[in-house]
């Protein structure tokens, strides 16, 4: 029989581990992980089923540290259990290059689940690892064969629940009814500015009633048997309801002077407090040094190993009994396409050129999610209560639905749930929960609302591009086309503002072929997320000159580099070679064309470049940016918004928006603010004369 783990040894090597990294670093955050040690040691010592030599088991547990300032505990946690993350590393904490981050990032250390930085963030991360968890069980799940089945475990503090995002996040939570999702909150009632009573004074326990959500305590957070029970509590719960551990804690446990103080918050204890702390805790050992002893109480590499096994000999049974779903099953946590894919989106963009309908941008994305929607079961789309207006469902996403009283996903008589989610009026939360979705794996996310409202979802777009996700966010209403409901809705700067975000693919498609090429590409864009930026207007069907005209499996026509030359300038009784370019965007793209015919009347010649993704214009090769904008030839931008990106084209000028819109209806709109074809031709009249 294995000995009796010694917890407080093992909670005070967390403790250790955490003030001597964040002392060495002289930076960092001690408190946090020095507070929850105990809730720690009762998770990953009892319950968390997890790998340490397979971080990526499909079935693991999912561990979320939402306050990611306290990321010393997970480094600890991920060093004690057996991960490859030597002491060395910590010992580099903060250091550059090193695999401890000050806040912890996804895909630069082994086993960290999600980059936690902004708080709020982790734990609508973890409302999407638990929401996959749930889609996926249904879909795949078998009587006798739950491949599935998997919990997910997060701890927060007052921040992440004082950040707004959290109610949207625990809404829609306790509205899923996501059974396998426990949060562990670390209420030690202190932050950077001390206590937290004056301006925090929510009752938190009623208020995750009211989501929805099943609430066990105030336990005692430095009792780990406490802890412990709270966690079999909430895993036996038979009625789908999310649970919230309410742990009392102190801040900075065991320093003698600094804990329940902000003092432990940010900043190293000092080597006096650590001397003093070792002393007050029974910890004689010297900094980085852990007994053989406490290591093996930690070691959870056999027991990791012991569970995934099991899970392989369940998974084998699946795939004997059911080898096309195994098979699927296997691509989709891979995050691979269909081999069909290629063909699909062929299809999708010829038709799109075949049919060349006027149409606004939005339909044509829907057009372009049917077809893909229809190949693709891993598509999982979504609208911030506004789906008529994105228009982000299609005949193979019908409406996500949770029976009432059990919490089960609501199918067809096909037993097919539904792919397309309301989430209500929460687009910040439904950015992070698909950040989530994506990171988990199984599906690939998407998600609309009106492009102004990016402004509330940025932080986690950012996000998304920082941990390279492949998420798409559908942004309609694209500029001031969308008329009469006036500047607060009107996008100007944030095309402009969504382009300078490292990572982040934007397209501004022009019409039907394009919109079906920036899905294509957004959908094999596997290690970054997509903006599509989306008219409300009918925009035409633009043609495309020879050089354009043609799709291929290869590269979907020119098109998927981001620019291309739309149209050369018509044999106007002088030379045909371009006078000058203009580039534009979206529904400017016909104003450039009409823009064209007025110059060639002048006897002007112009080349109209369709810009639709300066993102992906920017990483072609020199060559072929060349090919598009040739030197010499004075360039003309055109966008119905902020005109600063646009110089880096070494542009003579650009007819764009520096000030916001007005109320009126679009066309009324377009010709106050310049936006004609006249006015276009005009400018380039002017930098011809210059």
């Amino acid at each position: 029989m294995a000995p009796t783990p010694n917890t407080k040894d093992m909670a005070n090597a967390i403790r250790a581990l955490s003030m001597d990294a964040v002392q060495q670093a002289n930076s960092g955050h001690p408190g946090a992980p020095m507070g929850m040690a105990d809730m720690a040691v009762a998770l990953w010592g009892e319950h968390l089923r997890h790998n340490p030599t397979n971080p990526n088991w499909a079935n693991r547990d999912r561990f979320i540290l939402s306050n990611g300032h306290g990321s010393m505990l997970i480094y600890a946690l991920l060093h004690l259990t057996g991960y490859k993350l030597p002491i060395n590393e910590l010992k580099n904490f903060r250091q550059l290059h090193s695999k401890t981050a000050g806040h912890p990032e996804f895909g630069i250390t082994p086993g960290v689940e999600t980059t936690t930085g902004p708080l709020g963030q982790g734990i609508t991360n973890a409302v999407g690892f638990a929401l996959a968890e749930k889609l996926l069980a249904k879909e795949f799940n078998r009587e006798g064969h739950a491949i599935v089945d998997h919990h997910t475990y997060v701890f927060m503090g007052d921040g992440c629940l004082m950040e707004g995002i959290s109610h949207e996040a625990a809404a829609l939570a306790g509205a899923w009814k996501l059974g396998k999702l426990i949060a562990l909150y670390d209420d030690n009632g202190i932050s950077i500015d001390g206590q937290v009573a004056p301006w925090f004074i929510d009752n938190t326990a009623q208020r995750f009633v009211a989501y929805g959500w099943n609430v066990i305590g105030p336990v005692d957070g430095h009792d780990a048997a406490a802890v412990s029970a709270a966690i079999a509590q909430a895993k036996a719960g038979t009625d789908n309801r999310p649970t919230l551990i309410i742990s009392k804690t102190h801040i900075g446990k065991g320093s003698p002077n600094r804990a329940n103080t902000s003092k432990a918050h940010g900043e190293p204890l000092g080597a006096e407090e650590i001397k003093l702390t070792r002393e007050a805790i029974g910890w004689s050992h010297a900094p980085f040094v852990i007994p053989k002893e406490v290591y093996a109480d930690w070691d959870a590499k056999e027991k990791g190993k012991a569970a995934e096994a099991a899970w392989n000999d369940k998974f084998a049974a699946y795939k004997a009994a059911f080898p096309e779903l195994a098979k699927e099953f296997v691509r989709r946590m891979k995050g691979d396409l269909p081999k069909n894919f290629v063909q699909t989106a062929v299809d999708t963009v010829i038709a799109a050129h075949q049919k060349g309908e006027t149409v606004a941008s939005r339909k044509a994305s829907q057009l372009a999610l049917e077809s893909f929607t229809a190949a693709l079961p891993e598509m999982l789309g979504g609208s911030a209560d506004l789906t008529g207006s994105n228009l982000t469902n299609t005949k193979s996403t019908p409406n996500l639905r949770f029976d009432a009283l059990t919490g089960d996903v609501v199918t067809n008589e096909a037993g097919q749930g539904g792919r397309h989610i309301n989430y209500g009026v929460r687009e910040f939360g439904m950015a992070a929960i698909m950040n989530g979705v994506a990171l988990h794996g199984g599906f690939i996310p998407y998600g609309g609302t009106f492009l102004t409202f990016s402004d509330y979802s940025r932080n986690a777009i950012r996000m998304a591009a920082l941990m390279k996700l492949r998420v798409v966010h559908v942004f309609t209403h694209d500029s001031i086309g969308l008329g009469e409901d006036g500047p607060t809705h009107q996008s100007i700067e944030h095309a402009a503002s969504l382009r300078l975000i490292p990572n982040l693919d934007v397209w501004r498609p022009a019409d039907t072929a394009e919109t079906a090429v920036a899905w294509t590409v957004a959908l094999q864009n596997k290690a970054k997320p997509t903006a599509l930026l989306l008219s409300r207007q009918n925009i035409a069907y633009a043609a495309k000159c020879d050089s354009a005209a043609a799709p291929d499996a290869s590269g979907i026509d020119s098109i998927s580099k981001g620019a291309y030359v739309l149209s050369e300038p018509a044999d106007v009784g002088i030379k045909k070679k371009a006078q000058a370019v203009i580039i534009a965007t979206g529904s400017e793209v016909q104003l450039a064309i009409a823009a064209q015919k007025v110059l060639a009347e002048r006897k002007i010649a112009v080349r109209v470049v369709s810009m639709p993704s300066t993102t992906t214009f920017d990483l072609q090769s020199t060559e072929y940016k060349s090919s598009v904008l040739p030197a010499g030839v004075p360039r003309i931008a055109v966008e119905m918004g902020s005109t600063g990106g646009w110089w880096k084209y070494g542009t003579a000028a650009v007819v764009g928006l520096d000030t916001y819109g007005e109320s009126a209806p679009a066309p009324v709109l377009f010709k106050h603010f310049g936006f004609t074809p006249e006015n276009v031709a005009d400018t380039v009249e002017k930098v011809l004369r210059k």
